[in-house]
C-alpha cells in the first residue's frame, strides 16, 4: 500500500506529520508494507513564497542527489523550518543543499530556474481534485485500489489503526 501526503513545508502541522510518517517508515517501510508518496500541496495564500520556493528546493535536491537527498533535504526542511512562513530561506535551503553536499552552483541554478513549477503546480492540483483543502492532506491506497482519506495531522496511532486495517483488507 501507498500513503500519498500533500504537504506545505511552512505548515507547522505537516511538520507534525512528517514525524508521524517517519514512525510509520520506520515500522512499515523496510518490510515493504507500506510506501510514503509525498506531494507538494503549498498554500499560497497562508504562505507565500516560501512554501513554493521551499518546495522547488526539495525537487533540486532530487534533481541533484536522487531520491534519498530529497527525503534527507525535506527531514532536515521539516527539522528547521521555523513554519508559518518565519523560514529564513536565503539561510536555510543553502544550508541544507551544502549538508547533503549538493553542488552550489548547480542548486543556486535549479533554485533559479523554473523547471520544477509545473511539477509543484501539478501536484497542488492533483491535491484540490483527490478532495484536499488543507495541508496535511493523505491518502492511503490499499493494495486493492481502496482509498482511505487522511485529513489533517492525525497521531501515530490513527495512522498506523488505518494501516493495520487496510493490511487486513478492510
Amino acid at each position: 500500500m501507498i500513503i500519498v501526503e500533500y504537504s506545505d513545508f511552512e505548515c507547522p502541522f505537516c511538520k507534525n506529520f512528517h514525524g508521524t510518517m517517519r514512525q510509520v517508515m520506520d515500522e512499515y517501510g523496510a518490510s515493504g508494507k507500506v510506501a510514503w508518496g509525498y506531494r507538494h500541496f503549498p498554500l499560497d495564500e497562508l504562505h507565500p513564497v516560501k512554501a513554493r520556493l521551499e518546495a522547488v528546493a526539495a525537487e533540486c535536491a532530487a534533481e541533484l542527489g536522487g531520491g534519498e537527498a530529497f527525503w534527507n533535504f525535506a527531514d532536515r526542511l521539516f527539522d528547521l523550518t521555523l513554519s508559518n512562513n518565519r523560514t529564513d530561506t536565503g539561510t536555510v535551503l543553502p544550508q541544507i543543499a551544502a549538508e547533503l553536499r549538493l553542488e552550489k552552483e548547480a542548486f543556486s541554478s535549479c533554485l533559479a530556474s523554473s523547471r520544477h513549477d509545473a511539477r509543484v503546480d501539478g501536484d497542488a492540483r492533483n491535491a484540490a481534485e483527490t478532495g484536499g483543502l488543507g495541508t496535511p492532506w493523505s491518502i492511503l491506497v490499499n493494495k486493492n485500489g481502496k482509498k482511505t482519506p487522511i485529513n489533517g495531522a492525525e497521531p501515530y496511532g490513527v495512522v498506523r489503526e488505518l494501516i493495520e486495517q487496510a493490511l487486513a483488507g478492510n
